[in-house]
């Protein structure tokens, strides 16, 4: 796989413009399959498209499902079949920039991000995504992260069908992330794949050692699953 189809794996989300309008909330943009909700309440909803997500809720993508959140401030998280993704904290006002932030965790499996405003303007450091390896601080960016910790279901990159060894890969389409946990710190940009293993400084790889970009599949943005939110008793 060419580093050029890397950038494939944002292009469900259309062309990045920051002129339209924006949601005034967070919502499910696009769902194929099925999107689980545990509210910050305990309660638990399978969420449709349209479907509002909030501070404290954690989102779990069923088998062959895919599913992308667009967040108010212009934002995407699109995730994985299989993924778990936990909203941590969440603000964003037009007025108020230095009020920003974004932090989330990925929990299981892996996702793709577009960072909206927060991250841009202001604090450029009020956007991260926590990781079972490291914390990864995303700054005007598009990438990814896949959590391959699970050492008795391994990854593997599909075009050199090599296993590859446990630990969190991440992948930079356009700007730059930096990685961080308690071996160290590396910065990423564009083109640039990397590997985090416990406890380990984060380190650069080649493509061919890496988990490629996923591209959803062509039914994504529809509205399978249901138009309806349900509640799971």
């Amino acid at each position: 796989m060419k580093l050029t189809k890397t950038l494939m794996a944002i292009g469900v989300a259309g062309a990045l413009t920051w002129a339209g309008p924006l949601y005034a909330v967070n919502k499910v943009a696009q769902l194929a399959g099925t999107l689980a909700v545990q509210r910050a309440d305990g309660s638990v909803r399978i969420l449709s498209q349209n479907s509002e997500v909030n501070q404290g809720d954690t989102l779990t993508t069923e088998r062959d499902s895919y599913a992308q959140v667009k967040m108010s401030d212009g934002g995407l998280v699109t995730m994985k079949p299989n993924t778990r993704v936990k909203l941590d904290d969440y603000n964003f006002s037009d007025g108020q920039p230095e009020k920003d932030s974004m932090a989330y965790s990925l929990l299981k499996g892996g996702l793709r991000f577009v960072s909206g405003l927060i991250g841009k303007r202001g604090n450029k450091d009020a956007y991260a995504l926590r990781t079972s390896t490291a914390t990864i601080g995303i700054r005007g960016t598009a990438g990814g992260a896949d959590d391959c910790t699970d050492e008795k279901n391994p990854c593997v990159n599909p075009d050199s069908k090599q296993t590859l060894p446990a630990g969190v890969y991440v992948n930079v389409t356009e700007g730059e992330i930096v990685v961080t946990n308690s071996a160290g710190s590396e910065n990423f940009s564009s083109g640039q794949f990397g590997l985090i293993a416990l406890n380990k400084r984060p380190i650069s790889i080649p493509e061919q050692n890496a988990v490629p970009p996923f591209v959803a599949p062509p039914q994504f943005g529809g509205t399978a699953g249901g138009s309806q939110e349900c509640v799971v008793k």
